[in-house]
């Protein structure tokens, strides 16, 4: 009589297909766990590129950028390049594009994404310029250059705009015509065609509907955001029609059939100075005093408090004059992502507004935001703030400059990058690499250390005592410093580049007519500089 042998097949009796498919509904974390269980799993993963790419893009928090056309999209190939281009960053080498003269000067000029947009207004437009590779193998560069043509009405009564490269939008803000009651025209324009945008719900919507007095509006006080699906705009020291003075913060859904808006009006004693997207549905304000967070309530068109945190406190007579936030890319709303927050300072005998730069991760400033609510309950005006003992000294790191220097702290995922040294010369750039998993590494040996050194730890209080608390050392980091050098303007950075807006000083002999002595005459060229970290 036969007898049956029940054998239960063990996971690794499997093929190796039937393995990667099952391992292929894995997260990340799980992945990294299951390398460590034995040799055999191990191998398993590492014989797939897929599996390895989605491995390294959650170590190095890549941010997926778009593809050039006739880039190999492979898996094999995107790994590869992520790889050669996190080396490059680490190692600080980079190859240097010539440089490209811009036809007109920047003035009020933005970036995006390594575009740089500013308005002409003789010609009536908004010029769009972007240095673009030649090729892969020679350091010349193209300019992409293309506008915004605006007309001459809309020239004439422009007072703000703001592009995102990502969602392929401009937006205009234009001064209404007389006798309307509200304050501004806001206008949303496709960025790579001279249209309205295709995906925009309407092609116009109202900002400050019967809300201020029109002949006593400032433009420049203006600060606004564009994230995904939203666009904001803070108005600030406006005068109310029935009397006083407001900030209004306004957010639009722009691409919203139900045409979401909501309307946030803030005391003037508050000193508001600027608002940041930290998600599609969280919006942080800082003032003179504070950081506070509130969540989009659609349901009812409004924003509602959620916390309420403090700033380092200065010492009499010293206050905050100036607070902004570094651009959150939308490409990273699905990453972590630094956050620099600078703070210019003014009062007592300064002489110059020293500026204070402090980072902090988005998902660090979400967790706190959790705590909060834990300690304190839902926020409101009167309810206390998380001090800044609680949270600053711990989870942030704070740099000192002498003034404000458009060539520092600009972020894209856990790095930045900066030029250091007097902004009269040339100086070199200082690549800093805040990437938890990458610090780990570095500490434990793992790896190759190239040019970088470990900065982390120490008590930061700045020695022109601004500050009756310390500001924060929680967030160690990787430093590398070029050893070229560079003068610039300003500067941009993305996934696996700088573009540099630098100048150069061309000297012309002039022959005047027989008799007369000759001149030297100066010319100012602004153009592009590009640093490929490929």
């Amino acid at each position: 009589m036969n007898q049956l042998h029940h054998v239960t097949p063990r996971l690794l009796d499997f093929p190796v297909e039937i393995l990667l498919d099952i391992l292929g509904h894995l997260d990340v974390h799980d992945l990294v766990r299951a390398r460590r269980v034995c040799n055999d799993v191990r191998q398993v993963i590492d014989s797939s590129s897929e599996l390895l790419y989605l491995m390294d893009l959650e170590y190095f928090n890549a941010i997926p950028v778009p593809s050039t056309p006739g880039s190999d999209c492979s898996i094999p190939a995107l790994r590869k390049s992520l790889l050669q281009s996190e080396a490059a960053w680490q190692k600080a080498e980079y190859s240097e594009r010539s440089h490209i003269a811009i036809p007109h000067p920047p003035n009020m000029h933005r970036w995006s994404c390594g575009v740089l947009g500013f308005p002409v207004e003789h010609l009536q437009q908004i010029m769009f310029f972007q240095p673009q590779l030649a090729d892969g193998h020679s350091n010349t560069t193209n300019l992409r250059q293309w506008n915004c043509q605006l007309g001459s009405v809309v020239a004439q009564r422009l007072a703000h705009y703001n592009f995102s490269a990502a969602e392929d939008l401009v937006v205009l803000l234009v001064g209404a015509r007389s006798g309307e009651s509200h304050a501004y025209d806001v206008i949303f324009r496709s960025l790579s065609e001279d249209k309205v945008h295709p995906e925009a719900a309407f092609a116009s919507v109202k900002a400050l509907d019967n809300e201020i007095d029109l002949e006593l509006l400032n433009p420049r006080t203006l600060r606004s955001s564009i994230f995904g699906d939203y666009y904001g705009v803070l108005f600030r020291n406006v005068n109310k029609a029935n009397g006083g003075v407001a900030d209004f913060l306004q957010i639009w859904n722009w691409k919203s059939k139900d045409t979401f808006q909501c309307l946030e009006v803030f005391h003037p004693a508050c000193k508001t100075m600027n608002f940041s997207f930290l998600t599609n549905e969280k919006i942080l304000v800082v003032n003179a005093r504070e950081i506070l967070f509130y969540s989009l309530v659609h349901s009812a068109n409004a924003l509602q408090l959620t916390a309420k945190f403090s700033l380092p406190a200065l010492h009499s007579p010293f206050e905050y004059t100036c607070i902004g936030f570094s651009p959150i890319p939308s490409l990273a709303r699905t990453h972590s992502q630094l956050i620099a927050l600078s703070m210019d300072i003014s009062g007592g005998s300064l002489t110059n507004n020293p500026c204070f730069t402090t980072y902090v991760e988005r998902n660090t400033l979400l967790e706190l935001e959790s705590t909060y609510m834990n300690r304190y309950g839902k926020a409101s005006e009167d309810s206390p703030n998380l001090p800044w003992s609680s949270w600053g000294p711990n989870h942030t790191r704070s740099f000192e400059e002498s003034s404000f220097d458009p060539c520092k702290h600009s972020v894209f995922g856990f790095r930045s990058a900066s030029l250091v040294g007097d902004q009269n010369s040339k100086r070199p750039l200082c690549i800093r690499d805040f990437n938890p998993h990458r610090v780990v590494d570095f500490k434990a040996g793992n790896g190759t250390t190239w040019k970088q050194r470990l900065i982390e730890g120490g008590e930061i209080l700045p020695s022109s005592s601004l500050f009756s608390e310390p500001l924060g050392s929680g967030l160690p980091y990787l430093e590398t410093t070029t050893e070229e050098k560079f003068l610039s303007t300003d500067m941009s950075m993305d996934a696996n580049r700088v573009t540099l807006l630098s100048f150069e000083v061309m000297s012309t002999i002039r022959m005047p007519h027989a008799g007369e002595q000759s001149f030297v005459e100066h010319e100012l060229l602004q153009g592009f500089e590009v640093l490929d970290f490929e």
